[in-house]
């Protein structure tokens, strides 16, 4: 199950405090900053979908990531190159290098990567 724009806006904070009360995270909105119960809402819809949880500490919550970043996001590229590419990874690769206005300098990064990942395969 993924997350909506709004959610996903919302956990990038939280990856980022690492964890956080409700306040913390209103703090991290540009203006103009969601309500309050709007920021609960989508706690909640993302505690239902096992992404965050959250420690009592009184009356308050505390609400931390069950999920990394990284494994949110592969999961996410996987599905993008899915749904998007026929799961084909060089559909995928062709598109993101042509369409992308990489400079020669991020170019040739991408090579050394895959050139790095192509030796420790071997």
């Amino acid at each position: 199950m993924s997350l909506s724009k709004s959610e996903e806006q919302l956990m990038s904070y939280l990856w980022e405090l690492k964890k956080a009360f409700t306040k913390d995270l209103l703090d991290q909105f540009p203006e103009p900053k969601p309500a309050t119960t709007t920021v609960l809402t989508l706690l909640k819809r993302m505690k239902d979908k096992g992404y965050v949880d959250y420690r009592l500490f009184g009356n308050s919550r505390e609400y931390y990531p069950t999920v990394k970043k990284e494994v949110y996001f592969s999961k996410h590229v996987k599905g993008l190159i899915q749904d998007f590419f026929n799961g084909s990874t060089s559909q995928f690769a062709s598109f993101f290098t042509n369409e992308t206005d990489l400079t020669q300098d991020q170019l040739e990064d991408l090579r050394k990567m895959i050139d790095d990942k192509i030796e420790r395969k071997q």
